[in-house]
């Protein structure tokens, strides 16, 4: 598309998206994206690291998230564009790399975040057939897994709100089974809450170090409340609404996570949870061995972590291809299947880069690859967050919005910017995820400068990435837009 016509099609004036969310679906879908993965995968790996009172970093971690959600609520009501942190960050900074590199890390987190979702898949399909979870058994399922998806994304996809809620309900399911095995075993006299009390932790490291390296990969857990901002131009009533479901939701999540901590612990020893690659099917399993509800678990599992791994490939590809269509990465990613239309080459690209994350860090690590993934997804995020609560602060000088919106408390972007800081640091992250995400922001930045040269060298024409809101539309909208893009 050259400048002339890029132009011209931004000052078409376009349909608005039909707001069709009220406080019920609005719910579902915030809930639906913070259930998944992370309470699945990742319980047993922080009961490992922390001991019985795994419950003390899922909490600190939700007080971070909260305090987080309240900045982009005051954000996502002040401007309700469905761009999230790029619209924050470029509105804040004004500076078209700094927003690049935070939309980058956003799409990254998607690619970390399928790829521990679809070892966590690998591991309960093994598991539900029967095999033994072994590396190798686990890499081949995943990369077949992430085969499937990306058949499923070129094929086409729309992710309803119809369908958002039979996954969430499979999502509540599982874990409301955890809870209610939990009472029974505790009923039966199977469960010891004394562990929970029990801080166990390395020689080299007191409890507060532990608890906050814990915490960074506890923050796994509660990330997904951040995508409802691309919702606000589809719901009814966001400045009323957004506020007290979005906070509703992290509450009732955070119960959730806690209750399912403590009953884990509770009922599997601590050594067998920390080795465990499916923690919640060996509750289930241990705390109620006569009732077979243990056969149909590792599917129920299956379906509620394969809606966070579909949801984020989905959305890496398609941010891919929007940044292709800005002229921000090479043209070649924003190629479009003429029959589907669906954005084949992103597809291709972001399907190659998670399978190589899962078979390269299986190959490196051998075990813990869950873990790694999931630590890096919340390095990620953590990041983007730091710079959304500057954001906040910085816009709090903006007086030029004049409809009403929600004011969060003025200490609050302060201590999220400073938590979410702080939990970057190497004393909260290990050396691999650091690995893994400077690799992935290092290929990112990679195609950013080849493509930078490339058009300031051949074509002559300056980088257009300028509407951070054009980018976050095409990210949701179908990828049919362009009749001029074709394979």
């Amino acid at each position: 598309m050259t400048q002339s016509a890029d132009s011209q099609a931004r000052s078409r004036p376009q349909p608005e998206l039909k707001r069709v969310m009220g406080p019920g679906l609005l719910l579902l879908f915030i809930v639906g994206d913070i259930l998944g993965t992370g309470v699945y995968a990742l319980t047993g790996n922080i009961a490992g690291e922390i001991g019985g009172a795994a419950w003390a970093p899922i909490l600190v971690a939700f007080v971070v998230a909260t305090i987080t959600a309240f900045s982009y609520l005051e954000l996502v009501t002040k401007y309700p564009g469905a761009s999230g942190a790029a619209l924050y960050t470029h509105k804040a900074f004004g500076i078209h790399f700094v927003t690049f590199l935070v939309t980058f890390a956003v799409l990254s987190s998607g690619l970390t975040s399928a790829s521990t979702a679809a070892s966590a898949v690998a591991s309960n399909f093994a598991r539900g057939f029967g095999l033994e979870p072994d590396t190798t058994t686990v890499t081949v399922i995943a990369v077949v897994f992430i085969g499937i998806l990306a058949a499923i994304n070129i094929r086409g996809v729309t992710e309803g709100l119809a369908f958002n809620v039979v996954l969430t309900s499979i999502e509540l399911t599982g874990l409301l089974i955890v809870i209610l095995v939990g009472f029974w075993a505790a009923f039966q006299g199977q469960a010891d809450f004394s562990q929970t009390m029990v801080f166990e932790t390395s020689e080299d490291k007191g409890i507060f170090l532990a608890l906050t390296a814990v915490t960074s990969l506890a923050f796994f857990s509660f990330v997904g409340f951040e995508d409802s901002v691309n919702m606000v131009e589809e719901t009814k009533n966001p400045s009323r609404d957004f506020p007290r479901v979005m906070l509703f939701g992290l509450g009732l999540t955070g119960v959730i996570y806690i209750l399912v901590s403590i009953f884990t612990v509770a009922v599997v020893p601590i050594g067998v949870l920390g080795e465990s690659t499916t923690p919640l099917l060996d509750m289930v399993r241990i705390g109620a061995p006569n009732i077979p509800i243990d056969t149909i678990y590792p599917f129920l599992t299956i379906f509620a972590v394969a809606n966070t791994a579909l949801i984020n490939m989905l959305m890496a590809s398609r941010l891919l291809y929007g940044m292709a269509r800005q002229g921000v990465l090479p043209d070649f990613l924003g190629h479009v299947l003429h029959g589907r239309r669906t954005p084949w080459s992103s597809i291709v690209f972001t399907t190659l880069l998670a399978m190589g994350l899962i078979v390269v860090i299986n190959n490196l690590l051998e075990s813990g690859t869950a873990s790694a993934l999931g630590g890096t997804t919340a390095l990620l995020l953590l990041g983007v967050f730091t710079v959304v609560n500057i954001a906040a602060i910085i816009l709090r000088k903006d007086t030029a919005p004049t409809h009403d919106y929600f004011h969060a408390p003025k200490v609050l972007p302060w201590l999220g910017a400073i938590t979410c800081a702080y939990l970057i640091g190497p004393w909260a992250q290990d050396p691999i995820e650091y690995q893994i995400a400077v690799v992935l922001i290092g290929i990112g930045l990679v195609l950013w400068i080849i493509n930078f040269l490339y058009d300031r060298l051949f074509l002559g024409r300056k980088v257009r990435f300028e509407h951070p809101e054009d980018l976050a539309r095409m990210e949701d909208e179908p990828a049919d837009r362009d009749p001029h893009r074709g394979a």
